[in-house]
């Protein structure tokens, strides 16, 4: 083999041939031979390793070539090549005090002196891979054209794509048409690194229903979109929303009694179908934000019952109560026909409530917790990562 050493003058010893000389400027050679002017030895190896230098006369240069043993015997008689000195010390501002180094046995600050370094000891990095993707949906298969052909009308369907509907309390966002403007939309997204979306779905008013039959409908909204995009992108990571407010009449994340009150055990029956059924259809991670108690664990056994034990669970562990939410139910035209959610989401107000649906959920078989809003909880998510090995996620929502 040959190398290259651009501008690395060197001292070559005394060898029969020539005397010894600085000499700079190496590089490859494509023979692997030596020329000192002595007769080659037929032992010599094959794989010699040959650097070829310049040895200057009056300005005139000589080229010359030395064997790797060579220039280590120069090395070992005290010859080392030359090699840039030590950069000068960088002299401080004037009137800077003189002062005898303090004894510190640690100093942080050296894992922080240059942009390397400190690339190199990072504990926290985000990329776009560590963004979940929320997509809001509607039917939006079809609008219609109206042309004018001679005296006839003529109604042409075109794609839905261009019927994506702005979102007033959301600027920015729409309400995506299932078969052409979400997966344009998620193309973007895959563009720039963002490989994993979760959808929410706008269920058309009568479909709604006190029970939210319509939630594990196998051709409903979501399964059908579901599927549409796996056959698109099959390396696509679906999150899905497990919760019956947006296909609930009452716009309740569980089923109402004539009293008011949000009946638990028989909602945890229907959020086990609609789970199911979005397993059924390809989602990778289901994701119930009802805050039912106990519904991780049926989920759990729906899932592995049906044989998707592959399945994973994102729990909405801490979900609070919050006019955060506005915005969002907008969306999804999900608002409460009367009350509010808290007597099923958390009270604001507290800190280690958290830690019993955490134990909890962990206990029943979450994969990943998660707490909602995000920013305004920041207490809570160092709360979790300080006491679960659990992966946590963080919803963050504005207003």
């Amino acid at each position: 083999m040959a190398s290259t050493i651009v501008n690395a003058p060197c001292t070559v010893p005394s060898v029969k041939g020539f005397e010894t000389q600085n000499y700079v400027g190496l590089r490859p050679i494509s023979s692997l031979r030596f020329n000192s002017g002595r007769t080659s030895t037929s032992g010599r190896s094959r794989g010699l390793f040959v650097v070829r230098a310049c040895e200057r006369h009056d300005g005139h240069v000589k080229k010359i070539e030395m064997s790797i043993e060579e220039c280590e015997a120069a090395v070992v008689a005290g010859n080392a090549p030359e090699a840039p000195p030590v950069p000068p010390k960088p002299a401080a501002p004037v009137g800077t005090p003189v002062i005898k180094p303090y004894q510190l046995t640690r100093r942080p600050r050296r894992n922080r002196k240059s942009p390397a370094l400190r690339a190199s000891f990072q504990e926290t990095s985000i990329s776009p891979a560590n963004f979940v993707y929320p997509l809001f949906i509607h039917e939006g298969w079809y609008s219609w054209i109206l042309y004018v052909l001679t005296s006839t009308l003529v109604l042409f369907p075109r794609p839905a794509g261009q019927e994506d509907t702005p979102i007033g309390a959301m600027p920015g966002c729409y309400r995506l048409g299932w078969r052409h403007g979400l997966v344009e939309e998620v193309a973007k997204a895959r563009d720039v690194g963002v490989n994993s979306i979760v959808l929410f779905p706008k269920v058309p008013d009568a479909l709604k229903s006190p029970t939210g039959d319509e939630a594990y409908n196998d051709n409903g909204l979501v399964p059908r979109t579901i599927r549409l995009l796996k056959d698109k992108f099959p390396d696509l990571v679906i999150y899905t929303d497990v919760a019956l407010d947006p296909y609930s009449s009452d716009g309740h994340d569980g089923i109402v009694r004539e009293d008011g009150v949000i009946m638990n055990d028989e909602t945890v029956h229907q959020l086990c179908k609609q789970a199911v059924s979005q397993a059924r259809a390809g989602a990778d991670v289901v994701s119930p934000s009802d805050m039912m108690d106990g519904r991780v664990g049926a989920i759990r056994a729906a899932l592995d019952s049906e044989g998707f034990h592959h399945v994973s669970i994102m729990s909405y562990t801490a979900k609070y109560a919050s006019s955060f939410y506005g915005p969002f139910r907008e969306a999804l035209d999900s608002n409460p026909r009367f009350g509010d959610k808290k007597t099923y989401q958390m009270n604001p107000a507290n800190y280690r409530e958290a830690l019993v649906e955490a134990h909890e959920d962990e206990a029943e078989g979450a994969d990943i917790l998660l707490v909602k809003p995000g920013l305004p909880y920041l207490d809570i998510i160092r709360l979790l990562r300080d006491q679960s090995p659990l992966p946590i996620a963080a919803y963050q929502v504005f207003s």
